[in-house]
Formats: structure tokens, sequence, C-alpha cells
């Protein structure tokens, strides 16, 4: 099946080539980061994540959503979504690709990397992360490619395929709860200092993943002759509904507390994030942004959910998609760090060498997302000839 990954149109070519100048880019701003040391980021001794690492916290959500689509199918055989569960399973590959990518890029030397596995310390949330991450790519590739492998030859999957996908459900679960705990383990940041962490790391998750999955399941459908099912997007676009509202529910939650609380280790990090702190306020835009696309993010698909309508749906799941990207691409990784445990404040703004190389990743998942997708609807267009 690897062929249908490279023969294509003029435009997939064309689609490619431009990845690969992304990449190219990218890969040359790696190398300067490389040679002229972290120093290079916007990173400094108050703020020793990043882009890098928020994008991580991101895309281990969107890598998560898959199993939304596995757990109905597979435990609950949900019909509507046999045709679309593959498109689900194949968008965690290249997301946990580039998280790992982000991760090797915000080490200055990248071979500390391996000291993970010469010297694994069961002790740190870093190594089950680790340990997390890389097998949950590797049950979604196997069951990906197997299951499509046995579609396109008309057989049954082979046994032992079962319980590998039942794994994968709380496994799914599983990597996004420990990227939470990675954060909600610092007892010297109060922002991230508490216990709902990780069930907002989760709603966030199951509202942007999936709502990627039904942009991309419509541009599909669109573009090729394969159909994912008007249906299953439908209950895709459901659950994106409870998830945003659920996640909005915890954020509230989680400002009450901390303001009817008044303790200032925690007051200050939302200060700072949405009114400024002691005249820095480079992300109050951005954050009431976040806050202001989310709520009408849930209007937006309470309407679609009465009154179903793509061109709506749409709307729906951008607005949730950039909502959450910039709580937990930008949000979550600033208020954690600012200010700092003495209460200063050092901003963090990335470097165009970040960016670039932020881009590159990008770039390289999407090429990954391209040759699967490309892989898996060829395979359902020859199977529908």
């Amino acid at each position: 099946m690897l062929e249908k990954a490279i023969f294509g149109s003029k435009k997939f070519y064309a689609w490619m080539t431009f990845l690969g100048l992304l990449i190219t880019i990218g890969m040359a701003a790696y190398l300067y980061q490389l040679y002229h040391g972290l120093g290079t980021t916007g990173m400094s001794r108050d703020v020793s994540w990043g882009l890098y690492i928020a994008q991580l916290t991101f895309l281990v959500g969107v890598a998560a959503s898959a199993v939304m689509l596995v757990l109905p199918y597979y435990l609950h055989h949900y019909k509507d979504f046999g045709r679309i569960v593959i498109l689900g399973e194949f968008l965690a590959i290249p997301t946990l690709i580039m998280c790992m990518t982000f991760v090797l890029v915000d080490l200055g030397k990248p071979f500390r990397l391996l000291n993970i596995f010469r010297y694994p310390t069961p002790g740190s949330v870093l190594f089950w992360d680790v340990v997390a991450l890389n097998g949950y790519l590797i049950l979604n590739l196997v069951i990906g490619w197997i299951t499509l492998q046995c579609e396109r030859q008309g057989t049954a999957p082979p046994q032992w395929i079962r319980p590998l996908i039942y794994v994968s459900i709380p496994w799914a679960v599983s990597i996004h709860t420990v990227t939470a705990f990675l954060y909600a383990g610092l007892p010297g940041r109060g922002y991230w200092l508490t216990a709902i962490m990780a069930p907002r790391f989760l709603s966030s998750a199951f509202a942007a993943g999936p709502s990627l999955l039904i942009i991309l399941a419509l541009f599909v459908r669109r573009f090729t002759n394969f159909d994912p099912g008007a249906r299953a997007i439908q209950t895709l676009a459901k659950i994106v509904t409870y998830a945003i509202i659920i996640n909005i529910f915890f954020f509230f939650l989680e400002v009450f507390t901390v303001f009817y609380s008044q303790i200032p280790s925690h007051m200050l990090h939302f200060q700072y994030l949405f009114f400024g702190l002691h005249g820095h306020a480079t992300y109050v835009p951005f954050m009431w942004a976040s806050l202001l696309m989310g709520l009408a993010a849930v209007v937006v698909l309470l309407y679609q959910n009465v009154h179903p309508n793509e061109k709506v749906l749409v709307v729906g799941c951008v607005l949730v998609f950039a909502a959450t990207w910039i709580d937990k691409g930008l949000g979550m990784m600033n208020g954690g760090f600012v200010p700092s445990p003495l209460e200063h404040v050092t901003e963090y703004v990335p470097t165009v060498p970040e960016i670039l190389i932020a881009v590159g990743i990008y770039a390289i998942g999407l090429t990954t997302l391209t040759a699967l997708y490309k892989i898996a609807i060829s395979v359902k267009e020859e199977l529908r000839a």
C-alpha cells in the first residue's frame, strides 16, 4: 500500500513540494539553533519551556482524541464510525511524531534524549510520558495499518489485533493524563498546581481533536470520492459540543476556586494572562480571544446540533480548535511560568528561529498526514470501485 503515498496528481506533488520547502526552512533554522544554542530562542532562566513544549501539550490532546472513534466503534459497535475510524487512527500518528520532534528540538543537545532509555528513571513523570507517547504511536500504527490492509484484502482482522485495540483505549487517556501530571506535579507553579489539570487537558483534547477530524473529513469528502458519512460527522459534532462545554465549565471552576480563596500565588497567573501584571500584558488579547471564541463555539455548535448545517459546523470547529490552541499552546505555558515563584515578571515571546522550527515540524506532520490519508482514501476508493 505504500506506493499509493508516492503517486498522485499535479496538485498532490505541488502540495508535497510546498511542505518539503517548509521542512527545509525549519531544518535550516534548527541547525542555526543547534550551532548557537537555545539562546536563539525566547526562553530564559525564568521561562525554561516555550513554544516547543506548548505545542507538545496541545498536540498530545489531538492524538488522544482518536479514542473518541475507537471506543464507540470497537467497544460499543457503533457502525457509523466504521468508515471514519481509520482517519482518526491515522491522525494520531503524525501528531505523535510532531510531539516527539518538538521534544527533540527543545533539547539543547538532542543526544541527551538517549539518556531516557540508557538510564530509565521510573520515578520521573517525563520517563512515563515518553513511554506513553511511543507506545501509543506504535499501537495506532499497527492497528490502523493491519485493519486497513485486511479491509483491502476483504478478510477479517487477525484475532491478536483486538487486544491491542482494547489496550489503546485507556492508553489514549493515559498519554494526556501523564502530560498533565508533568505540570500538576510542580509545587512552585500555582497556575498548574491543581487536581483538575488532567480533566481540563482531556476535555480540551476531546474538543480540539474531533473538531480537527471533522474539518479533515469534510475536506476529504469534498475533494475525493470517499464519503466518511454524514451521520458519523454529526455524531462527532455532538462529542465536540459536550467536550467544549465541559472544558469551559472546568475553566470557570478553576477561576472560582482561585479568586474566592484569594491566594496570591494562584491569582497572579490569571491576572497576568487576562488583565496584565506590572505593566506586562502581551498575552491578554490572546487569552480573551480564546475565551470568547470558546463561548461563541458553544453557541454555534448548539445551534448546529438543532439545525444541522455543515458550513456552520465548520465555523464551530474552527472556533473550538483556535480557542483550545491558544489556551494550551500559548496560555498554559506562559501562565505557569509568569510570574515566577518570586513574583517576578519575565515575559516570553517566541523568536523567529523558534517559529520557523515549529512551522517546519508542523510541515513534517502534514506531510505524514497527507501520505497516510492518501493511502487510506485510495484503498477506500478502490474497494468502492
